[in-house]
């Protein structure tokens, strides 16, 4: 009877050890794809095509700066390729800013500024943690990223971005490094900070 009880433990036990593992999502990233799935609109956005500067941890675009991680070569690659870049960004936030914002005082004001994406200037911005998110993607020619964006004019605040990245001719068994090179940005999104 002890042996039935101490087998029936161990079996009970190992159950969770060789189930399929999956990868554990935080609230705030589960909120995050949970807001991809809501608002996905699939939309082509344009490589960067002046001049990019590489160094070991910083790359210029222009006259503008991305800094990230050498140990992230995820995020390294997508701005070596141009795919991401100070300028999107900035356009990004403008265009979510006038597209959400409700406040037409804050509108009328912008449309009052000599230059009003000056006020959404990206530059000196940190990119890191960069993943991919298999369980969202099953066409083998798109794939989900997340990446974090920290900004030091925010604080010690990040925000999450989810990117789409599409290559016709990728297949089920194409690297990601080379699935990233023979890529176009096809969406992006912004965490919701409410």
């Amino acid at each position: 009877m002890k042996l039935l009880y101490t087998l029936s433990l161990t079996l009970l036990l190992s159950v969770n050890v060789f189930g399929q593992k999956n990868e554990k999502l935080s609230p705030r990233d589960k909120a995050l794809i949970e807001q991809y799935k809501n608002e996905y609109k699939k939309k082509n956005y344009k490589k960067f095509e002046g001049k990019i500067t590489v160094t070991d941890t910083q790359v210029q675009f222009d006259d503008k700066f991305f800094y990230y991680d050498k140990a992230d070569k995820i995020t390294a690659l997508l701005l070596k390729e141009g795919l991401l870049y100070p300028q999107l960004f900035t356009d990004y936030q403008m265009r979510k800013f006038l597209d959400e914002t409700t406040d037409k005082t804050q509108k009328r004001f912008l449309k009052l500024q000599k230059d009003p994406r000056a006020g959404f200037d990206v530059n000196n911005v940190r990119l890191s943690n960069a993943a991919e998110i298999s369980s969202l993607s099953s066409n083998p020619k798109t794939k989900i990223i997340k990446l974090t964006y920290k900004d030091s004019k925010l604080g010690n605040t990040s925000i999450s971005y989810l990117i789409e990245l599409t290559n016709k001719n990728a297949v089920k068994d194409t690297a990601l490094e080379d699935f990233i090179k023979g890529s176009e940005l096809t969406y992006l999104l912004q965490q919701r900070l409410d």
